[in-house]
C-alpha cells in the first residue's frame, strides 16, 4: 500500500497516524499474486450514517463503469491544471472505493487497474458486508451494490473519521 497523505481535515485530526497504521496493518493483496494492497473495514452504524450522508449530497458514485469513466474525466482536468499552473499537484486520497466483500476475481482486476492508475487519490477498503446488504443499506431492497466510490473531500474525510472511531473502540 502506498504512503497514504488523506485530505487535510484527516491528516490534522490526532488520530491520523492510528489510522493510517491501521489501514496498511488491515492491507491485503487485492487479489493473488498482486502487489496492489486493499485495505478492510467493518461498516458499522456511524460508517453506515456516514455513507448514506454522502448519498444525500451525491458523493456517492455507484458501478465500475461510472467509477472509470469519473476517475478518468477528474484526471484530465487535473493534468491540464496541472499543465497550465507548470507543476504537478501532490497527491491526497481523495477518493475512496468501497468493495462489498463478495465481489468477484474480474472486478478485483478491474479495481486493481483503477488502482494502479490513480492510486496516489483512491484509497480502496474492502467491507466486510455483501453486495445485496450494502445495496439494500444505500438503494432500497433488492439492490446489490459491490463497488462505490466516495468522491469530495469531505464525504470522504468523513467515512475516514467514523473509521478512526471504530479504532479507538478497539473494534477495527
Amino acid at each position: 500500500m502506498r504512503s497514504l497523505r488523506f485530505p487535510r481535515t484527516v491528516e490534522t485530526d490526532p488520530r491520523a497516524e492510528d489510522l493510517r497504521q491501521s489501514l496498511v496493518a488491515s492491507a491485503q493483496p487485492i487479489r493473488r499474486g498482486s502487489d496492489i494492497e486493499v485495505a478492510t473495514a467493518r461498516l458499522d452504524s456511524a460508517m453506515e450514517a456516514a455513507l448514506k450522508s454522502a448519498l444525500r449530497a451525491r458523493r456517492v458514485v455507484r458501478g465500475l463503469e461510472n467509477v472509470k469513466r469519473k476517475l478518468a474525466s477528474e484526471a484530465r482536468g487535473q493534468s491540464l491544471a496541472d499543465r497550465k499552473r507548470g507543476e504537478q499537484r501532490g497527491e491526497r486520497v481523495s477518493r475512496l472505493l468501497l468493495l462489498a466483500g463478495d465481489g468477484s476475481a474480474g472486478l478485483d482486476r478491474q479495481v486493481e487497474t483503477i488502482l494502479q492508475r490513480h492510486g496516489g487519490r483512491v484509497l480502496a477498503i474492502r467491507l466486510d458486508v455483501d453486495g445485496a446488504a450494502l445495496g439494500t443499506l444505500l438503494f432500497g431492497p433488492n439492490s446489490s451494490a459491490r463497488l462505490l466510490m466516495v468522491e469530495h473531500k469531505d464525504a470522504v474525510a468523513e467515512l475516514l473519521l467514523r473509521l478512526a472511531d471504530q479504532l479507538e473502540g478497539g473494534s477495527a
